[in-house]
């Protein structure tokens, strides 16, 4: 992939930079030449990932608040130019049958998936649509491309995700941005241990019963690794993705199609 000597001198931004799969894609991006903003809710990992390259700024924000999104924004804008580049990556999840799953933890999954992915590019549609140029990535699920058993609101979310990339993706289709979703299935990263522990603390289970079972949905046997899904995201951003937009691309060894 030959995305870094196109993409240099851009400025990024990914929410939930701060750990996991946000943290890969931020070193990704910073490792070609562009300049990251990342935000979450934990300064500390932010400026833990800030820390390994001269190329990061971390900006504390909730993308589920419109007013906090709207302040990231005007502050990183005024201090690194506009975002050229927009990776909605911010999210959680959460297991329990769908009759016990509460109105409150159901909100709270779409609120951080959904509408932290939808305030997330909102505000940088606009400029670039002015600009005629602009790269937007929501981070799905394979969650988004099918049904899984006990996260339902996690399901529901990132079909949400992927329906509104694919509404974004028609109407900027003319404005030479594009918007596309990657979907991962499972990775080994600190949201996947929490799903491990759950197991767990649910069945009985051993730590390594547990991992195995999940790992099983991958054909090939294996837990996604966070840099693969950066990959994607990376090239999605290039130059030579210039005519893909619309798509959900599955990074998930086989599992869906």
């Amino acid at each position: 992939m030959s995305a870094a000597g196109t993409i240099a001198g851009r400025h990024a931004l990914v929410t939930g930079g701060g750990s996991g799969v946000g943290r890969a894609i931020a070193l990704a991006l910073a490792g070609t030449g562009i300049t990251v903003t990342i935000c979450g809710r934990r300064k500390a990992a932010l400026a833990e990932v800030a820390g390994g390259s001269d190329r990061i700024f971390g900006i504390a924000a909730d993308v589920t608040d419109e007013a906090s999104m709207a302040s990231l924004y005007s502050n990183a804008e005024a201090a690194r130019g506009p975002f050229d580049i927009v990776v909605a990556n911010a999210g959680m999840s959460g297991s329990a049958p769908a009759h016990r799953t509460s109105l409150t933890d159901w909100q709270r999954t779409l609120d951080v998936n959904l509408t932290g992915a939808f305030l997330t590019v909102k505000p940088a549609l606009a400029g670039m649509a002015a600009r005629k140029a602009g790269r937007i990535v929501f981070v799905a699920s394979t969650a988004g491309l099918k049904g899984y058993a006990y996260v339902s609101a996690y399901v529901a979310a990132k079909h949400g995700v992927v329906g509104l990339m694919r509404a974004l993706a028609a109407e900027t289709a003319k404005s030479g941005v594009t918007v596309n979703a990657v979907c991962p299935g499972f990775v080994e990263t600190e949201m996947l241990e929490e799903s491990v522990q759950r197991i767990v603390e649910k069945t009985g289970r051993s730590i390594e019963e547990a991992r195995t079972s999940l790992a099983s949905t991958n054909p090939q046997g294996h837990f996604i690794q966070p840099e693969e899904v950066a990959a994607a995201v990376l090239w999605l951003c290039g130059d030579a993705a210039g005519s893909i937009t619309g798509q959900a691309i599955s990074v998930s060894g086989g599992e869906t199609w």
